[in-house]
This record gives structure tokens, C-alpha cells and sequence, in this order.
């Protein structure tokens, strides 16, 4: 296991950032190495960020020295979305088989979370802390809520497919979905929005080889980007927008912990306004 805490950054301080000091506060470059476990600690909402490629070996979610927990999930509920092939993920016992896009939520209490190499899986997972122990559930792609957004006059032609909410299984705070961006349009969550009752972080995938997302991050007046490639999230505070703009179509997952579990809860940012 592969492991780093990252802190929260005031706003006012984050206006003094260079460019790689951005990255280095929130980009999360490398999530994925063979038969490796690799973790960001965050202190916004104590959400950890992780991602494993189990190739020639199973790979166990094991706690770590800063969560001062006798297991992983002691304290904590985790959401995992495959982002790779056809895969399998053992929790107490029990065997869940996932394929490309589906996702499966693990309740606090779980002390045996072992993910396994099957046909080139990628497993990408949310962790927040849990105050009640919900039950393990697979979300397929069928089970998910899905809405298409935006227009292709706007260039922010999308779908999104709602897999960790509320109205789908039980959680303390953990919410994740994905968004897939159609052919022919760039942006994400445009118009923009705040929310500063959760923090959120955003995750690249279905990116090609020499393309990349530009993400944008700061509050409305003062907003910065971030150059992203395939397989790279970005933490998004509770005071910054969190937006971006791909030089081909892409997918991201997003994923958010806090104090309200209402997807609507936002803020909304007239694009007009931005600066």
C-alpha cells in the first residue's frame, strides 16, 4: 500500500498558489499500479481516495497507520466503481462480480475487502467515515439512475448515471456517479455550481492517449485549472467549482461526502459570472 495525506487549503491561500503547487494539493496523478494499493487521505470531509489493479494477484483493502482503526471499514463506508473488465471483489466472504461501470457500496463493519484480477479490471473507490452500518449492495447498470443533460449547441451534451445515492442504497455520506461526456461535446458540469456542505473529487477515465481534461477549481471570482489525463482525479474544496473541458469525450466518476445527501443541494454559478 502506497498512501499520502493531503490538507485542507484555505481560500485566501489558495489564491497564492503556483501552478505546481496546485497539483500537488489536489491532482492525484498515479491511482492505479499493478498488484498495488495506492490511497490519498483528505482532510475535506476525511475522504480517501484510492485505486487498485490487481494483475497477477489479489489485492487486500488493509487499515493503515493514520486511521488508528483495527480494520479498514471499522469506521467507515467505501464506494467502489470498475473502471476496467469483468472483475471480482470478495467482502466477508461474499464474492461480487463486477463489470465495466457497475459499482458496489460496503457498509461499515466489513473487516475482509479483497479485490481480485480478472479481465483487466481498474477498481476506484471513494472511503468517507460511517456512523451507522448499512448493507453491502451491488449497483449494475441497470439499478442506476440515469438522466441526460445539456445540448450539443452548448457542448456539454451528457449522461448521467446516479450509482451511490440515496434513492438507490443507504449510506452515512457517501454519494458517487458517473457522468460520460457524448461525442462532438467537451464540457463538464457547465453550467457550474458550488456546494459548501460536501466537497467532491472528480475522476478521469475513457480518456485516448495524448488527450486531456482541463479542470477548472477555485471559488466563482477566482478560479484556476489543472491540466488532467486519463486515470487522474482532482479534490474539489466545498468553496470551489468544479468543472472542466476535454479535448475529446471522456467519462468521470464523482464522488462526494458531507453533511447533506440530497443531490440538488447546490449552489448554482451563472456562467457569465466566471472569472
Amino acid at each position: 500500500m502506497i498512501y499520502n495525506i493531503r490538507h485542507a487549503i484555505h481560500p485566501n491561500d489558495f489564491k497564492l498558489l503556483q501552478t505546481n503547487q496546485i497539483r500537488d494539493a489536489f491532482l492525484l496523478p498515479e491511482l492505479f499500479t499493478s498488484d498495488q494499493m495506492n490511497l490519498c487521505y483528505t482532510h475535506y470531509d476525511r475522504l480517501i481516495i484510492g485505486g487498485v489493479q490487481p494483475v497477477k494477484s489479489s489485492v487486500a483493502l488493509k487499515t493503515f497507520e493514520p486511521l488508528k482503526a483495527d480494520f479498514f471499514l471499522q469506521r467507515r463506508e467505501i464506494g467502489i466503481v470498475n473502471v476496467g473488465g469483468k472483475g471480482t471483489i470478495t467482502v466477508d466472504g461474499k464474492d461480487f462480480t463486477l463489470l465495466n461501470k457497475e459499482a458496489l457500496y460496503v457498509g461499515r463493519g466489513n473487516k475482509e475487502l479483497t479485490f481480485h484480477p480478472g479481465e483487466s479490471p481498474q477498481y476506484y473507490f471513494n472511503s468517507a467515515p460511517a456512523h451507522v452500518a448499512y448493507q453491502t449492495k451491488k449497483i449494475s447498470a441497470d439499478d442506476a439512475e440515469v438522466t441526460e443533460i445539456g445540448s450539443q449547441d452548448t457542448s456539454n451534451h451528457r449522461t448521467i448515471r446516479k450509482l451511490i445515492v440515496s434513492s438507490i442504497v443507504d449510506t452515512c455520506q457517501l454519494q458517487m456517479g458517473l457522468t460520460e461526456i457524448k461525442k462532438g461535446s467537451v464540457w463538464n458540469t457547465m453550467p457550474p455550481h458550488i456546494h459548501d456542505r460536501r466537497m467532491e473529487v472528480y475522476f478521469y477515465f475513457d480518456l485516448p492517449d495524448e488527450q486531456v481534461v482541463c479542470h477548472f477549481i477555485g471559488e466563482p471570482l477566482e478560479t484556476r485549472h489543472i491540466f488532467v489525463k486519463n486515470n487522474e482525479a482532482v479534490i474539489s474544496p466545498p468553496w470551489s467549482i468544479h468543472s472542466g473541458a476535454g479535448t475529446s469525450s471522456y467519462s468521470f466518476i464523482w464522488g462526494m461526502a458531507g453533511e447533506n445527501l440530497d443531490y440538488t443541494d447546490m449552489d448554482p454559478v451563472n456562467r457569465v459570472d466566471l472569472r
